[in-house]
């Protein structure tokens, strides 16, 4: 017996235990063509949220259509090492258990790492599966796997080798809390509120003042210089001239530059190398001293002050107070400034003076930039293309070093304070130490290798080739067949932390782009438009709302809600129509399996006109669905499947042939049956839990859906289409009539002429669907109708019930004025120059539309309040 609704909890680990006992999503090459999908690998520590069920949504979909399709699919799945969070979240255990990190060595620091990772890693992968997630398990790979980490030493090595990646003191971004470098692409600049503080600097040998502004006090212990505009009247007396740099009283160069503003502030600029990326820029090119006041903890240092050992803000205030008592401030104002934060931390980022490992981007970047501009990668949306452009064109060498020690090792050896040498082992290094150094006397105990590792992304950029061990063994059998693979999936905000990098990477090692298309899903945001955070409270929990709703439903409402590149506002209703959907299909399924079925009748007229048009229909259909969906408008194909079930099949199709009083036909039945099939087979992508419970349950099988093939639909007549929407507009003008003038069903009669487009099945139809008393042929004029005008077709309506002509005349003279008057409107937009000129053709499409549309209207109405007058 059937349960009268679907119950998800009882059917979703039976399939998922299914599909991956019988190795479904398992894939090795052959002689089919490959699809390939690498997962964008979350972070060890993370769990699931909003924005990992919207990206894995989508990549199942994809992967699953791919499957059916006769592709050899393939979804490679993993996880990330995420250093800097990782790092944070072992740290923070071990103080819970009362250990201090810089207590422990750099070697028992990782075994509590990796004790960490085995038993909270991967979590949410698992969690995945509750989602139906149809990846290649077997394939799961960690970026710190040995095999991996192997070919992140080995790119570095080759790059090195080649002088792309180098060793330097650079002005770099400081995590505080951190305690890292991190690079460019991961400092968020927000907008702050912040104090501009206008101090006097003394002039040398003068009783003269110069007034500079600044929001950052705490930085004047380390300036260098002061610059103004040689093209600046005010200040050309200066030239040659020093200035004092209060609280210090250091003497400091006043220097020309045009890079100074003359407009902003007073037009003078204090200069801190050490502490300001362009100020770092004006320093060596006026080779100016480097202070550095600030150290790694934030706080200021080596400046034989009253302020070393504070804290940054804690210096500035006091600084600020220090000058206001000396005179030296002369005012102070509230602005909004850009300040920069880790992406990482969350704290705002020092600009610091450090030596790190940096790798040359410049003809990476061309040559990946071209990739997409030339068109061999697809990015969907396409507007993002400028925005990589936009990146690609002004591009900085990447600070690759980061100084923790969760992560792969960075291959330095040092055999003394400053030389070093660069090999995968230690043996190797102490070769090329003795060869380098000219002393064969050097022992593996004078090398000391490099304590620093390598930012996470040196990873990750190299995923679409490490997976299938494209560095290592870049001519195997798997790199060949499974790369370049065919889509990724991502979010736009790793675009350049991650999808630049991996088309860099790929062209640079296996001269070959690593995927062709790339679809960046939008942000998940609530009703209110904030992005979804735990440290809002705005975002459930994907497993809660699975559990409620289902894996089905949870899919569902998120894609219904998903279009490509734009964001999305998630509404936990969609998530309902999901489960909605769901019974509805469930329900569609145990209505047809109560049918009870005789092969002795013979198919009625009106079964054989619903089975034509609706074979006519999924092959319209088909065809909509592929342009759609080959151009990643997701949702919009489910939408399209959606209403073809919804009402298309169940609202129409099911309604037309059901049995009434009697038994159905085998011919019908079977039809039913196998229109079922196709329409599972769409739906499956979207929705793999229901779609393989109702296709286990309505017929016999061999075979499960899930690796079923992927439906073709050629019968395409659109005669018939639209012929069957006369049908359905003359359906509901019927009804509406009924309802409007308050008619019951047994009282109207409905006329139709010989030279209308329909014939007896859409009549059979008509009277199957309204249960009017008669649709009959109209042999002579009628002296009290009502005329239904659809297209060119005109039927009539006549009621035994009268009608009061006047009341309806008032109600049709209302309608037509109203529609005379949205036509004034439309027609007064249409010989708008500015707007037919300027508005998108499709907008302008759309209002030619709306006149047609309204003129046919209005033609109707005249035609009715005629006919009605004439009797």
């Amino acid at each position: 017996m059937l349960s009268k609704k679907f119950e998800p909890s009882q059917i979703e680990e039976k399939w998922y235990k299914h599909w991956l006992e019988k190795k479904y999503f398992n894939s090795k090459p052959d002689e089919r063509e490959s699809y390939t999908i690498v997962i964008p690998p979350p972070n060890v520590t993370g769990i699931l949220h909003m924005g990992h069920i919207l990206n894995n949504t989508l990549q199942d979909v994809i992967i699953r259509k791919s499957r059916m399709s006769g592709f050899n699919a393939c979804w490679v799945p993993g996880i990330d090492h995420a250093s800097i969070a990782t790092e944070a979240k072992v740290t923070e255990m071990l103080k819970q258990k009362g250990i201090d990190k810089n207590n422990l060595s750099r070697e028992e620091f990782l075994k509590y790492a990796f004790e960490w990772k085995d038993k909270h890693g991967g979590i949410i992968l698992k969690q995945l599966e509750r989602l139906g997630a149809s990846c290649d398990w077997d394939r799961t790979k960690f970026t710190m796997d040995d095999d991996l980490s192997e070919s992140v030493l080995d790119v570095f090595i080759k790059l090195y080798n080649e002088g792309l990646i180098y060793r330097g003191l650079r002005m770099i971004n400081w995590d505080i809390q951190a305690q890292t470098a991190v690079s460019d692409e991961e400092v968020v600049y927000k907008e702050q509120k912040s104090n501009l503080y206008y101090f006097k600097y003394r002039i040398k040998d003068s009783t003269e003042h110069l007034t500079i502004a600044t929001t950052r006090p705490e930085t004047i212990l380390g300036d260098s210089a002061i610059c103004v505009n040689p093209n600046d009247k005010r200040y050309q007396h200066l030239k040659g001239k020093y200035a004092y740099v209060p609280i210090v009283d250091r003497a400091i160069p006043i220097i020309f530059d045009e890079y100074v503003d003359m407009d902003f502030g007073t037009g003078v600029l204090k200069v801190t190398p050490a502490h300001d990326i362009n100020d770092y820029i004006l320093g060596e090119k006026h080779s100016l001293k480097i202070i550095d006041v600030i150290d790694n903890n934030g706080k200021i240092n080596s400046t034989s002050t009253i302020y070393d050992d504070q804290d940054r803000f804690e210096a500035r205030e006091n600084i600020v107070n220090q000058l206001d008592s000396l005179k030296l401030l002369d005012k102070q104002e509230e602005i909004k400034n850009s300040v920069g934060f880790s992406e990482r931390t969350n704290c705002i980022i020092e600009p610091k003076i450090s030596t790190q490992w940096f790798c040359k981007m410049d003809d990476m970047a061309k040559v990946a930039l071209d990739a997409v501009v030339d068109g061999n990668i697809h990015f969907y949306p396409k507007n993002v293309t400028k925005t990589y452009k936009y990146w690609m064109d002004n591009i900085k060498d990447w600070c690759i070093s980061r100084q923790l020690w969760w992560g792969q090792r960075i291959p330095a050896f040092f055999y003394n304070e400053v030389d070093f040498v660069v090999a995968k082992t230690a043996e190797e290094a102490l070769v090329l130490a003795r060869e380098k150094s000219n002393n064969v006397d050097l022992a593996i105990n004078d090398l000391k290798q490099d304590e620093d590792v390598l930012d996470t992304w040196f990873s990750s950029w190299l995923w679409p080739i490490s997976v299938f061990d494209g560095i290592r063994n870049p001519d195997n059998k798997e790199i060949n067949y499974y790369y370049p693979t065919k889509d990724l999936v991502t979010g736009p905000d790793i675009l350049f932390f991650w999808v630049a990098r991996m088309i860099m990477s790929g062209n640079k090692f296996l001269s070959e782009s690593p995927f062709k298309n790339v679809y960046f899903t939008g942000i998940v945001r609530d009703n209110k438009r904030r992005k979804m955070s735990k440290s809002l409270g705005n975002s459930p929990d994907p497993i809660e709302l699975i559990n409620e709703f289902g894996a089905d439903g949870v899919r569902v409402g998120m894609l219904l809600c998903a279009p490509a590149g734009n964001d999305l506002l998630f509404n936990i209703n969609l998530c309902e129509q999901g489960r909605n959907f769901s019974n509805k299909i469930w329900n569609a399924m145990r209505l047809v399996k109560g049918w009870k079925v005789d092969s002795q009748i013979e198919t009625p007229q009106f079964s054989k006109t619903a089975i034509e048009w609706f074979e006519n229909r999924l092959s319209e259909f088909s065809k909509d669905f592929e342009n759609s969906f080959n151009q990643y408008r997701l949702s919009e194909s489910l939408m399209l499947v959606y209403r073809l079930f919804w009402d298309d099949f169940c609202a129409f199709f099911l309604e037309i042939i059901k049995p009434q009083d009697c038994d159905i036909d085998q011919a019908t039945y079977n039809k039913t049956l196998d229109f079922f099939d196709v329409l599972l087979k769409f739906l499956h992508p979207f929705m793999p839990f229901v779609t393989e419970e109702v296709w286990s349950l309505l017929k016999d099988r061999k075979q499960d859906l899930t690796i079923s093939d992927w439906p073709v639909c050629e019968k395409h007549d659109n005669i018939i289409l639209e012929k069957f929407e006369t049908c359905k507009k003359l359906i509901s003008e019927t009804r509406n009539f009924l309802i409007s003038k308050n008619v019951s069903h047994n009282e109207v009669v409905l006329f139709f002429k010989n030279d209308n487009d329909l014939d007896k099945g859409y009549y059979d139809i008509v009277s199957k669907l309204t249960k009017v008393i008669e649709v009959k042929l109209l042999d002579k004029v009628l002296p009290d109708y009502f005329l239904i005008n659809i297209n060119k077709n005109q039927f009539f309506i006549q009621s035994n019930k009268s009608i009061n002509k006047e009341e309806e005349i008032n109600k049709l003279n209302k309608e037509l004025h109203y529609l005379e008057g949205f036509l004034k409107s439309v027609e007064s937009k249409l010989r708008n120059s500015e707007f037919v000129s300027h508005a998108p053709k499709s907008v302008v499409e759309i209002e030619n539309k709306k006149k047609k549309d309204t003129l046919d209207k209005i033609q109707i109405i005249k035609n009715q309040i005629k006919n009605i007058e004439i009797d």
